[in-house]
């Protein structure tokens, strides 16, 4: 869709310059080209399928980059073309990622901030529904959501009985908690965020922008905080109690027991869906690592 003809008309259009130069072109669950403009702005264009919650998302990071939090600022959209969304944001080249090897703190820090200055949830356009491996909170009748991120019905596909058994006790256990939701990041992964030593330069990935319980906020992040990038990484459970731990030190209070087990609760269903696809594929990393973590994160959650 990103080609350079659609580029061209589509940047003049939107940002009153056209490219004159390509910086990098990716793509997972969108497709993004960096290009630098005629007028010498540095912009990342983003396409993806039509989804009526990248509007809130897109009002969630303008509310946060005007804030000063560390976020590339958006530019245009999103606008709806043929069945797509395409927005525009700042580039926001350098910083490294921050090693995991020294500790969680810096990253529950980051996500205490995100929670403290982001909008409520009513003053931007809906949320809904969370991205599938957020999803405990779908509000479909099923166990799984009726899609995964590639488009496929984790429901259709069989067992294993220990990972839809946990994530049937994790999903009634969550629903059940009555909490006011807050503005999180669904996807707080390593990879994600970009430092400059240990001050953050930059948080992407803001399509994947959840409404949820302040615990699942926090336990989502805690289960996976550690990701760089590398096939089958996740958090270990020392990791994840180092996160959950270092976030209630940042946000300055320190959470009940109950709240604490609510967090674990809803990092498992993060593990549980990404291992429910490793299932789907005849196993993968995913599945083996949380088969050795599920009887000690179901005891801290408090459902075992």
């Amino acid at each position: 869709m990103l080609d350079k003809a659609f580029l061209a008309e589509w940047c003049s259009r939107y940002l009153g310059s056209r490219p004159v130069g390509d910086l990098f072109r990716s793509g997972h669950l969108s497709e993004v080209a960096g290009v630098e403009l005629a007028d010498g702005r540095q912009v990342v264009v983003k396409i993806r399928p039509t989804d009526p919650r990248i509007a809130g998302c897109f009002a969630v990071q303008e509310h946060l980059a005007r804030a000063g939090y560390p976020c590339p600022m958006p530019l245009a959209g999103p606008i709806q073309d043929d069945g797509f969304v395409i927005t525009a944001e700042t580039h926001v080249p350098g910083g490294t990622q921050l090693s995991p090897a020294d500790g969680a703190a810096p990253f529950a820090e980051l996500l205490a901030r995100l929670v403290r200055s982001g909008p409520d949830p009513a003053a931007v356009p809906s949320l809904a529904p969370s991205p599938p491996w957020t999803a405990w909170d779908h509000p479909g009748m099923r166990l799984w959501p009726d899609q995964d991120d590639t488009g496929r019905d984790l429901n259709a596909c069989p067992g294993p009985v220990w990972v839809d058994d946990a994530a049937s006790r994790v999903r009634a256990r969550l629903i059940a908690a009555l909490a006011p939701r807050r503005v999180g990041h669904g996807d707080w992964e390593s990879q994600n965020i970009r430092w400059t030593g240990q001050r953050p330069l930059a948080v992407h990935d803001w399509d994947s922008v959840i409404a949820q319980p302040e615990t699942a906020i926090v336990g989502l992040a805690a289960a996976v905080w550690a990701a760089a990038g590398a096939p089958g990484e996740a958090a270990s459970v020392i990791q994840s109690s180092d996160f959950i731990q270092s976030y209630q030190l940042a946000a300055g209070r320190q959470w009940t027991g109950q709240e604490t087990r609510d967090s674990w609760a809803a990092g498992l269903w993060v593990r549980l869906f990404n291992a429910k696809k490793d299932a789907a594929e005849g196993g993968g990393m995913q599945l083996d690592r949380l088969a050795d973590e599920i009887a000690e994160r179901l005891i801290l959650a408090g459902l075992r």
